[in-house]
């Protein structure tokens, strides 16, 4: 394996280096081209809307502070969020949409209202952890996606209390699950009936409600940024690479990160560390079953942080040589 002691005088041979600047030291442009903002999504617009006023307000700035560059090139949210719900839409700024695939790997968090028809039954609480498990769900008839039967993991559901005819639930779920189905199916178990009353997202991995921003946070941001105070900038949008913290990790040479850049995938002779997770195997101990699926997202990275790629592990990293990371979205 090489270290990571290789110079950027390896450089392109066109002279122009692909690789960015370490995450804490990009100009205000570079972190709005390749940024992430923890967005509090407000009831009454679309995610879609948002998403929009996001993208207008940043390329807005990009215009005056680097009249000479590109415009953001798009935006991209972590999830539909449906226009009354409110919460954690952590969303992705120019060419960090790339990695909006990320957002499917982790899991979600909510805490819902559900408004039973009924008085809760004595058993209600009992009733709700069933479904604590594997559930069946059939996308809704407005839903973007085909309405064919599936299954999503709830990982935990907790009754955070009861009042009358209304308990407010914590749910910890695998992306994709309909929370508006849950509570329906729940309603049906308890013999009540119940429906979706008010939903706020809390998390999103690796994103949380700790450090949520309203999307005047990011206007206000953007104005001073303008006028040469980037302070409150740098707390709103933060570096793209903190939205892959939640992904197994392999380190990369910044000579195999610049070849990455052209298309090629991540051999041996250019890794210098993978975590555990990262490795199909590692952890139990022994190979996979050929059933098991694919291999985990993994996120590829410099020695000083700059996401590089996203991809697969197909090879082992501390081998003299061959193909280890198939890749999947290319960062730089």
């Amino acid at each position: 394996m090489t270290d990571a002691s290789d110079s950027d005088a390896d450089a392109l041979a066109d002279g122009e280096d692909p690789l960015r600047a370490p995450p804490g030291e990009r100009s205000v442009p570079e972190l709005l081209r390749f940024g992430v903002v923890n967005l509090d999504k407000p009831a009454g617009p679309s995610s879609h809307q948002v998403s929009a006023w996001v993208r207008d307000a940043i390329d807005e700035t990009l215009a005056a502070l680097d009249p000479a560059g590109p415009p953001t090139g798009g935006v991209a949210h972590s999830g539909t969020l449906d226009p009354k719900v409110t919460g954690c839409l952590p969303t992705l700024t120019g060419d960090a949409t790339r990695m909006a695939q990320v957002f499917l790997e982790g899991a979600k968090e909510y805490v819902a209202v559900l408004e039973l028809h009924g008085a809760p039954p004595a058993d209600f609480r009992e009733v709700v952890a069933e479904f604590e498990s594997e559930v069946y769900q059939k996308p809704p008839r407005k839903s973007a996606v085909s309405r064919r039967l599936r299954t999503r993991t709830v990982h935990g559901l907790d009754v955070l209390e009861v009042a009358d005819r209304r308990a407010l639930l914590r749910i910890r779920c695998e992306s994709g699950t309909y929370v508006r189905k849950l509570c329906h199916d729940i309603g049906l178990a308890t013999g009540v009936g119940a429906h979706m009353g008010h939903l706020r997202r809390t998390a999103t991995d690796p994103f949380d409600d700790r450090d949520l921003r309203p999307l005047q946070d990011l206007v206000d941001a953007l104005a001073w940024a303008e006028e040469g105070d980037d302070a409150l900038l740098r707390e709103v949008v933060r570096p793209a690479e903190d939205a892959l913290t939640h992904l197994p990790a392999v380190a990369v040479a910044r000579s195999a990160a610049r070849s990455v850049a052209t298309g090629a995938p991540v051999y041996a002779p250019g890794v210098i560390d993978a975590d555990d997770a990262a490795v199909p195997g590692t952890v139990s101990g022994r190979e996979p079953d050929a059933d098991e699926g694919d291999p985990p997202l993994v996120a590829c990275f410099t020695p000083d942080g700059t996401a590089v790629c996203l991809g697969r592990v197909v090879g082992d990293p501390s081998a003299d040589g061959g193909k280890v990371v198939d890749l999947e979205r290319v960062l730089l």
